[in-house]
């Protein structure tokens, strides 16, 4: 599994990208913000909200320079009905990554392996590939697409801004800490 302040894999997958089929690799987004979200199925309750929400939401991850993907272990033909069929999904336009391999969900850790399905996982990473921030929990719990983009957001301005960090809740034009360069990392 991916450890936080490590390069992520450049794997490969087939992907509904719009109404396309393409592979995508997680290094053509290198230069750009990723949120990787991870769910379990498609056809489901929790999940049609979490995207539709991310979805809405793609407009402000663009004006910061961030690629919002979605993974399930769903093929991407699978990606297609739901695209076509659910009214939620079919205001996606982010590359659906279909993994049905399941290599991508046992890489990042998300995969239930009795199961043969991801947890609910958000992974941000930042322009290099390096893993900034990670949160998997349980399938039951939905996820917020604005705490995401704020998350994105804090982990930009920190990298943009040496020595200073955010604290909890911070949002963009709200003052950060500064504990001092020898603190910075182990905090």
């Amino acid at each position: 599994m991916i450890k936080i302040g490590s390069v992520i894999p450049d794997l490969e997958a087939e992907a509904l990208v719009e109404y396309e089929f393409r592979k995508v690799r997680f290094s053509e987004y290198r230069g750009k913000w990723l949120a990787i979200a991870f769910y379990p199925a498609d056809f489901t309750f929790v999940c049609p909200t979490e995207l539709e929400e991310l979805a809405i939401m793609q407009p402000k991850f663009d004006e910061i320079g961030a690629q919002i993907l979605s993974v399930s272990t769903d093929t991407h033909f699978t990606h297609f009905a739901w695209h076509e069929s659910s009214p939620a999904i079919g205001k996606v336009r982010y590359p659906m990554l279909a993994d049905p391999t399941r290599r991508i969900s046992e890489a990042f850790g998300t995969l239930i392996e009795e199961e043969g399905l991801s947890l609910r996982a958000t992974f941000i990473v930042d322009p290099e590939g390096v893993l900034r921030s990670m949160h998997i929990h349980d399938n039951s719990i939905g996820r917020s697409a604005r705490e995401i983009l704020r998350q994105v957001q804090a982990a930009k301005h920190v990298r943009e801004h040496p020595g200073e960090v955010c604290p909890a809740s911070w949002e963009p034009g709200e003052e950060t800490l500064s504990p001092g360069p020898s603190l910075i990392g182990k905090i």
